[in-house]
């Protein structure tokens, strides 16, 4: 379990909290109010909120990107154009077009103009290969790829396992293709060059687009084997935009926030853009976080908010102290997985006034934000919710005598439900299969219906929870969900394993839990071939999925009922002095997995190798 210090909310907290939020009442009422279900024919989402802000703040700022500025007008003109381009290729309200572009404009004109229509963007995570790229596009069965060019050697590779007319792919070069539509490979359209002479005009579709339409495909690794695709709809938009961008940002026009994180997870694409958009700001954007030109970025774009996850705070904390550390515009920020013991720490160095810590998952029904700028906690919920006792040995809630779950007491720690009701709809996955999985039933009382978040958090008073860890055979490493099941299935495609078990485990002073992998080899370890192996491992999975560590054992230990005992295994972890099975790492900067000796292990312990 991830150690998270408990942090009571008081009642004085709360008071000395009280003028601030009394002031910004009236914006937080009506965040609340914009995010709750309109009628079955009311226009909204994201199509309907971008064009309340072109008109709003026609030529502010609405995209930064490297040396490229796009007001709001211009933008919008391109993004009328993809969407009459795809208008008149027959792409229809739910038709579904995946999209695989690294973080650039092109990016968010193409998710523009296809929420115009009203289809749903597939959002490919980009580090993905192989047959996890295979799936996570045969899952969502696309009308069309829109692919970057950068991406174009992961894409040819799986090309011919996917169910898509060799006519159905598209490309936009890697440049600003708004000025200079270049040249892509031969085996694809070039959609900067087809949609060149399309209208620029607002189409009529954007206003048949209304509150339970879906918006995104948003993958995640969900708690066992490969990625789901959770149903992002035009609702959820409306939440962020309303709760986040209204309700507690309160961006206006001129204002700047820089977002390095990945536009094809919910934090940056939707918390970071509907936020900005909220208030007609700007969106700095960067291709890939860099913690060195991390504050140089922010003084080059004059950005005075940014978008978050814990790790990336966590390596701009490593990073030396300089004297002009807090001579940066920055005054907000918007994320979440800040850790308790560099929360302060960082909001000190940097001269960070306000941290909006949320919680919220893609393919859930809730989320909780840090309305009141309080530290250490994921704040407050409109949704109904209930912490529950769990036994984590056991790995289920503890029930009462009748059947029911036990809600924790203040202070306590449990499994996070989310009732769904009318006002709280769970829109789950696009297999109804996986989404009846993550649905608890008769929890309370006969006929309820509540979402299984497979998270831990802490009450800590007055309706604030606070993080803990994760359940179940997912971890967090890197900012990305990792599936154990997955890179089980991975590792055991390499020839010399015979049994495997993934899970993750914690290294100090990094977020998350790195990846570990028990194997048994099918022959000795004196000729098991580490560094053929570690090529594996990298060739087939994205770097934050690869396990760190590696332990070999002759035999796999087990319970009565055949299950891999993974919490001893997680217990033991990389620590050489609670077993006699050989362990190696992954050490930064090595291209094998070696050894860990006593030197190497405190080594690790006292943070001298950044992983």
């Amino acid at each position: 379990m991830r150690s998270n210090k408990s942090t009571t909310i008081s009642l004085n907290k709360i008071i000395l909290k009280a003028p601030k939020v009394i002031s910004n009442l009236p914006a937080i009422i009506k965040g609340i109010k914009i995010g709750k279900p309109t009628g079955p024919t009311t226009p909204t989402g994201l199509g309907w909120t971008w064009e309340k802000a072109v008109k709003s703040n026609p030529n502010g700022l609405a995209f930064l990107y490297e040396d490229s500025r796009f007001t709001y007008h211009e933008f919008n003109l391109w993004a009328n154009q993809i969407c009459h381009y795809f208008l008149d290729q027959g792409v229809k309200k739910g038709d579904t077009v995946a999209i695989f572009i690294e973080n650039r404009p092109e990016l968010m004109a193409c998710v523009l103009g296809l929420a115009k229509i009203g289809a749903v963007s597939a959002m490919v995570n980009t580090q993905q290969t192989g047959n996890v790229l295979t799936h996570s596009l045969n899952l969502v069965k696309p009308k069309y790829v829109i692919v970057g060019e950068e991406l174009t050697g992961a894409l040819d590779s799986i090309k011919s396992s996917v169910d898509i007319a060799d006519n159905k792919f598209y490309c936009l070069a890697d440049r600003n293709t708004r000025k200079d539509p270049g040249q892509v490979p031969g085996n694809y359209l070039n959609l900067a060059k087809e949609i060149r002479h399309y209208p620029t005009t607002n189409p009529y579709t954007t206003n048949k687009i209304y509150f339970n339409d879906p918006c995104f495909y948003i993958y995640t690794s969900g708690t066992t084997g490969m990625p789901k695709a959770g149903i992002f709809k035009h609702g959820r938009w409306m939440q962020s935009y309303g709760g986040f961008g209204i309700g507690a940002l309160r961006l206006k026009p001129g204002d700047i926030l820089y977002c390095t994180l990945p536009l094809y997870h919910a934090t940056g694409l939707v918390i970071c853009w509907s936020s900005v958009m909220s208030g007609s700001a700007g969106l700095a954007i960067k291709r890939k976080f860099s913690a060195s030109s991390f504050w140089s970025d922010i003084r080059y774009f004059n950005a005075n908010a940014i978008g978050y996850v814990g790790e990336l705070c966590r390596y701009l904390m490593a990073l030396p102290e300089q004297n002009d550390d807090k001579d940066n515009p920055v005054v907000k920020m918007v994320g979440n997985g800040l850790r308790p013991n560099v929360w302060k720490p960082f909001k000190k160095r940097f001269g960070i006034k306000e941290v909006f810590e949320l919680y919220a998952a893609s393919d859930g029904n809730i989320g909780f934000l840090n309305m009141f700028n309080l530290d250490n906690t994921v704040g407050v919920t409109s949704a109904p919710f209930a912490i529950v006792e769990y036994d984590r040995a056991a790995d289920k809630p503890v029930l009462t005598s009748k059947g029911f779950m036990k809600k924790v007491k203040r202070g306590g720690t449990g499994l996070l439900l989310a009732e769904i009701t009318a006002n709280s709809p769970l829109a789950g996955y696009t297999d109804q299969t996986k989404t009846n999985k993550v649905i608890e039933r008769n929890v309370f009382k006969n006929g309820d219906q509540w979402f299984n978040t497979g998270d831990l958090m802490r009450d800590i008073g007055f309706k604030h929870t606070q993080f803990v860890d994760r359940l179940g055979d997912t971890y967090r490493w890197k900012g990305e969900n990792v599936s154990a099941a997955e890179v089980e299935n991975l590792i055991s495609s390499y020839q010399e394993i015979e049994e495997v078990v993934a899970y993750g485990v914690e290294i100090p002073n990094t977020n998350g839990r790195a990846g570990m992998a028990s194997i048994t080899p099918n022959i000795g370890v004196e000729s098991f071939n580490f560094k053929d192996f570690y090529l594996h491992v990298k060739n087939t999975m994205p770097h934050y999925a690869a396990p760190v560590f590696i332990r070999m054992k002759a035999t796999m230990d087990t319970t009565s009922t055949f299950k891999y005992k993974k919490t001893d295994l997680k217990e033991e972890a990389f620590n050489i002095a609670k077993t006699s099975d050989p362990i190696y790492a992954a050490l930064p900067g090595s291209t094998e997995y070696t050894p860990i000796t006593q030197k190497v292990f405190d080594e690790i312990m006292e943070g001298e190798y950044r992983f």
